[in-house]
């Protein structure tokens, strides 16, 4: 194993022990103490992944997220002191692809930022898939909407590569985190509600009434069949 894995972290204590941990567990990690180095860094160099505290000095977690993933799709974790869903959704609305709780387990940790890098080196080799006005392509990593590129991040092409798959088909948030998360375990379906949330608002033309990925009260989700 030899990725790269950018931790931004103002408290000393968690960074060195997350940077202790992630170093045992086979990554190259470089730190950074604020947001402002953090997104320097970032966008700079080359990282497989990025863990991304969500309070920090001189730029929260947040806008930090939202600069890279103008830029960039690598997989980033954030992380939250706090439990609240808004937090979470907040964090994933800016483009983060997982995250984790403080106080955390070291495992824990390093499970996502695993889960996160097989997610990106992942390399699907079917061909195009087209279901009414929408064509993906999974070798391209592309998604288009009558003809217009729809700028996705990785976790929002997944969900949509997967659904785009089986048009029609209801799919229950579990089996969604098994295939777009690699979750068998660790996973909370709000992931799968944010991502449905953001994948809905580059998709539809009224996100609020989505004619295109519907809710199925109870189930879960399916992309309508054209």
């Amino acid at each position: 194993m030899d990725e790269r894995v950018l931790l931004v972290e103002d408290d000393p204590s968690i960074r060195e022990i997350a940077s202790l941990g992630l170093k045992e567990a086979g990554f190259r990690v470089t730190a950074a103490v604020d947001g402002r180095e953090g997104l320097t860094r970032a966008l700079h160099d080359p990282f497989d992944a990025i863990v991304l505290d969500v309070m920090l000095p001189s730029l929260d977690g947040f806008e930090v997220c939202r600069e890279i993933r103008k830029q960039s799709r690598v997989p980033i974790v954030m992380l939250t002191a706090r439990t609240d869903t808004l937090d979470v959704v907040v964090g994933l609305e800016s483009g983060a692809d997982d995250y984790v709780t403080k106080p955390f387990e070291m495992p824990e940790l390093v499970a996502r930022v695993r889960a996160v890098l097989r997610r990106a080196q992942a390399a699907p080799e079917e061909t195009r898939l087209s279901v009414g006005l929408l064509e993906v392509d999974p070798a391209g990593f592309t998604a288009r909407k009558d003809g217009k590129d729809l700028s996705l991040t990785a976790t929002e092409f997944r969900l949509l590569l997967e659904m785009a798959r089986r048009p029609g088909q209801v799919f229950t948030r579990e089996l969604l985190l098994q295939r777009v998360w690699n979750y068998d375990y660790l996973g909370d379906s709000r992931l799968v509600d944010v991502a449905v949330q953001r994948l809905r608002a580059k998709l539809e033309e009224d996100p609020a009434h989505p004619r295109m990925i519907k809710t199925v009260r109870g189930v879960g989700y399916r992309l309508e069949r054209p």
